[in-house]
């Protein structure tokens, strides 16, 4: 990583054992602290040019490692088996109790892509105290009718595949496949009732999830890619109408804007224009 500010690895262990690192980005003088949770199959590392970007204006930014990816001691197999619930109420409190010890009483941000947004949004729904601010970048809800055509003529098609497919070889083969990463049955299996039912639940989980993201009340902050068809304008405005107490700001970015294509990825690499949106005023 270039830049002054040097991130760090921060060994963590959720309730039920599984281990992995917080990776920090910490300025000298951090005036509010980030927990940042990423796509589907994405390792934390991915995003340290937009943890510098962010530390550079002065927000201490923690990138979640999602269970199964990068440094997780975990990974989806016939044998090893997750959904929602594990990352909601085990991995996601672990990191944030972290932070609030490394970074006592600052002013906490949820935030998120792609899949990380729509989980950011469910973890406040079970605790609205989490966090003061959302911040979501090329993220949405999968819902199949939230999409635009013709996209939508064949995604119901591909919900009921992947998960199929997840239960025949005990775990998606996302790495062979092209979507996401090798992902656990249960995961996906979750992920597939919101994208085919357009409701959030997760298997094991008693909290109605739904009606707990209506009482959320924070200030959203959201950045679309305008050539972004994994997560197009229509599905994030459908996911945040399962927030209608929470006043949304949102920004759509072209390649001129980013400097760099506008689309699912890209701006991972080229993050500086996201970051000064998200930490402005």
């Amino acid at each position: 990583m270039t830049g002054t500010i040097e991130a760090v690895e921060l060994p963590l262990a959720a309730a039920d054992g599984h281990r992995y690192s917080l990776l920090a980005c910490i300025p000298a003088r951090p005036e509010r602290a980030l927990l940042w949770l990423p796509a589907l199959g994405v390792a934390a590392k991915h995003y340290l040019p937009l943890a510098e970007a962010l530390a550079a204006r002065s927000v201490a930014v923690f990138v979640h490692e999602w269970r199964g990816n990068g440094s997780s001691s975990l990974r989806a197999d016939r044998r090893h088996d997750w959904g929602y619930r594990e990352l909601l109420v085990a991995d996601l409190p672990a990191s944030e109790q972290a932070i609030e010890q490394r970074l006592p009483g600052l002013p906490r941000i949820f935030g998120g892509h792609s899949l990380g947004g729509q989980l950011a949004c469910c973890r406040l729904a079970l605790d609205p105290r989490a966090a003061r601010t959302l911040w979501l970048v090329a993220s949405g809800a999968p819902y199949w009718r939230a999409f635009p055509s013709p996209t939508r003529w064949w995604l119901p098609l591909a919900y009921r595949f992947l998960p199929w497919l997840a239960k025949a070889c005990g775990a998606l083969p996302g790495r062979r496949i092209g979507f996401g990463g090798n992902e656990a049955r249960g995961l996906i299996r979750d992920w597939a009732r919101t994208a085919l039912g357009g409701r959030y639940a997760a298997s094991g989980l008693d909290n109605d999830l739904e009606a707990r993201m209506a009482a959320i009340e924070v200030p959203a902050r959201a950045a679309i890619m305008c050539d972004d068809w994994l997560a197009p304008e229509s599905s994030l405005r459908f996911l945040l109408s399962k927030l209608p107490r929470s006043p949304l700001q949102a920004r759509t970015f072209d390649a001129s804007a980013l400097g760099t294509r506008a689309d699912h990825f890209a701006w991972m690499r080229e993050p500086a224009a996201v970051a000064a949106f998200l930490a402005s005023p």
